[in-house]
């Protein structure tokens, strides 16, 4: 497979140990890049729902794919998201290109970028996060639903469908809460003098200017790979929302999990942390 040279890549929201996340087109869209710096903008293993039975193949070959990606040169940080908050406490974390940490700010062609998750600007989150967990499981078997009608229209020779995604477009409430996250991340970017401000949480792929204080900020969201498959790509000096191919049809056994297969639902957040540690560790030396 030929792969793209691109300078930045950015994604967020994939969800990894979940039924909703889409691993396979994620790791054959990571395979077809070559990017000089690749951002995951948090949330991408959901230690919230890591205690469920579910850790299919497909969703330890893109962990491998993002250290193989890492020990080959590749400049990788990983921002924290509020789905796996417990790697914040590893934040400043190096290990050969890969650097773990909750907020980054690159300079890109003399001008500051600011990339984090987002969650900050969440009140649920911020004062009621068991409510916030407890959406997100609803959220999951949402998904789940969501799945079994695709399945359907498929065999009647139907299109794919996203009952979330129907919902939240046309639910006022979540439309406001959208413009209003936005706007506020801008807000907050106008008044640290930053020109970019790029995060993820909200499973909405955006590039956009927003004035704020007579400063255009550009605010941009890479979106999710629940939903939407969707990333943030930058080269020669231009900011472009990749989406996944809708004609990409995965097998419905992508997502189940195999006979023998390594049970990391087993293992807690903390093992799960060190196992992957040390494939990392591995992987750079040699």
């Amino acid at each position: 497979m030929s792969k793209r040279n691109v300078d930045i890549v950015v994604i967020s929201d994939v969800h990894l140990g979940t039924y909703g996340c889409h691993a396979k087109e994620l790791l054959t869209y990571l395979k077809s890049v070559k990017p000089k710096t690749l951002i995951l903008n948090g949330d991408i293993i959901d230690i919230w729902q890591f205690s469920k039975r579910y850790w299919p193949k497909t969703h330890m070959k893109v962990i491998k794919q993002v250290i193989g990606m890492a020990a080959k040169g590749v400049k990788t940080y990983y921002i924290t998201g509020n789905h796996d908050e417990m790697l914040r406490k590893f934040s400043g974390l190096k290990i050969g290109s890969l650097e773990i940490t909750n907020q980054l700010v690159l300079d890109i062609d003399d001008k500051k970028a600011w990339f984090f998750h987002g969650d900050v600007f969440d009140v649920v989150i911020q004062n009621s996060k068991w409510l916030a967990k407890l959406g997100s499981i609803g959220y999951d078997a949402l998904i789940v639903l969501n799945n079994i009608v695709n399945r359907i229209n498929r065999f009647l020779g139907k299109g794919k469908v996203s009952i979330s995604k129907r919902i939240k477009d046309n639910v006022k409430t979540a439309v406001k809460y959208i413009n209003r996250f936005e706007e506020t991340a801008a807000q907050v970017a106008a008044s640290k003098g930053y020109s970019y401000i790029v995060c993820g949480h909200i499973h909405k792929a955006e590039i956009r200017k927003i004035e704020k204080n007579r400063k255009k900020i550009v605010y941009m969201n890479s979106g999710d790979w629940v939903e939407n498959l969707t990333a943030l790509e930058y080269k020669k000096g231009k900011w472009k929302i990749y989406t996944f191919s809708e004609n990409y049809i995965p097998q419905d056994n992508d997502n189940t999990v195999e006979d023998g297969e390594l049970a990391l639902a087993d293992y807690g957040s903390k093992e799960l942390f060190n196992f992957m540690l040390n494939d990392i560790q591995k992987d750079i030396k040699n």
